[in-house]
């Protein structure tokens, strides 16, 4: 055995392994059983013994083993969480939510960022799937043939995010992208506007619904031309709105009013528009997507429809935890809708 090196304290270990739960239980003067009640179900111990417990934990640095759990039971204590970013705000309410929901909770959140890549996707699925979750929460509804079989093949609990679909795998929570962009295009048209643009990045299968959704308002109110969308594949920011709000007006110079796909491109359009010297909104009005708090900060303030990215994590991982316990709900599919919230970028 080599030596200890010199000023470094070695760590006394029984036998020379790491501690396990029968020395806790040991050592607390209670049963193996109790101890592992403590540490997954702390609320179903009083709080004396549980003090009583984790101190021997502390001291003999006992940690659980998660593999040997997972083979006792057969499923892993983690709740596997896929997003397509983690420095977007609008995720990282959603991931917010889960985490608060959870609370006391025994189970683990394992966050997996598909970066929008359906490929990143499948191979995080598989990944997570070997690990035998308790549960799965992903975003979106148009994952790839593969990952749709992965997750029809998982044997746990699958809860998508983010939108709302005839199809789901199994439970869904979100809001309809088509009626939102429908929605937002339909107030600036009521509000007086004509030429209304449409402003999108990174164009994703939600984006391209809000599209869609922008184009049969214009169709309604026969106000639709092809040369009022200015879209690109990069990712969305307040400058690439700023920029993409330019081509617009190069493209159609008698605009007077521009739906973006998101807060960041709505915040960049109204930038230009005070760069350029076009009064909002007298001139030209902006509506964003998902009300993030510098909407309400920007001046003028922008319109743009609220999102419920909050809650949508909250009801998602209740959802998972009330099917973990098998109750399943009696609504699969949940519609938090959305709510316009109409500011001075608007009101002419």
């Amino acid at each position: 055995m080599p030596p200890v090196t010199a000023g470094v304290k070695a760590r006394s270990r029984r036998g020379g392994g790491r501690p396990t739960i029968a020395d806790v239980a040991s050592k607390a003067g209670v049963g193996a059983i109790t101890v592992s009640r403590a540490l997954r179900e702390p609320e179903r111990v009083s709080p004396r013994l549980r003090r009583q417990i984790m101190a021997v934990v502390d001291e003999l640095g006992y940690v659980p083993d998660r593999n040997a759990r997972a083979l006792a039971s057969a499923r892993a204590d983690v709740i596997g969480v896929l997003v397509p970013s983690l420095t977007n705000n609008v995720f990282a309410d959603v991931v917010r939510g889960i985490y608060e929901g959870l609370d006391q909770n025994h189970l683990q959140v394992q966050i997996g960022n598909t970066h929008y890549s359906q490929e990143a996707e499948e191979e995080l699925l598989q990944t997570f799937l070997s690990q035998r979750p308790s549960a799965l929460i992903v975003s979106g509804i148009d994952q790839s043939p593969a990952a749709t079989a992965l997750l029809e093949r998982a044997d746990c609990p699958v809860v998508q995010i983010m939108e709302t679909g005839p199809d789901p795998v199994d439970m869904m929570i979100g809001f309809s992208h088509y009626e939102g962009g429908r929605a937002a295009t339909r107030h600036l048209i009521e509000a007086g506007y004509r030429r209304v643009a449409f402003i999108g990045a990174r164009m994703d299968p939600r984006s391209e619904r809000r599209l869609a959704g922008y184009r049969a308002a214009m169709e309604e109110a026969g106000l639709f031309d092809e040369r009022l969308v200015t879209t690109t594949v990069r990712p969305s920011s307040v400058t690439t709105g700023s920029e993409l709000f330019r081509e617009a007006l190069a493209k159609a110079p008698a605009l007077d009013a521009a739906f973006c796909n998101n807060d960041d491109m709505a915040l960049g359009a109204l930038f230009e528009c005070h760069r350029q010297g076009r009064a909002v909104p007298s001139e030209i009005g902006i509506a964003g997507f998902n009300d993030l708090e510098m909407m309400q900060i920007a001046y003028p303030s922008l319109t743009s429809l609220r999102t419920y990215r909050y809650e949508m994590g909250r009801r998602a991982i209740a959802m998972a935890l009330e099917a973990i316990a098998g109750r399943r709900p009696a609504e699969p599919v949940v519609d938090l809708g959305f709510e316009l919230i109409v500011r001075e970028s608007t009101r002419r």
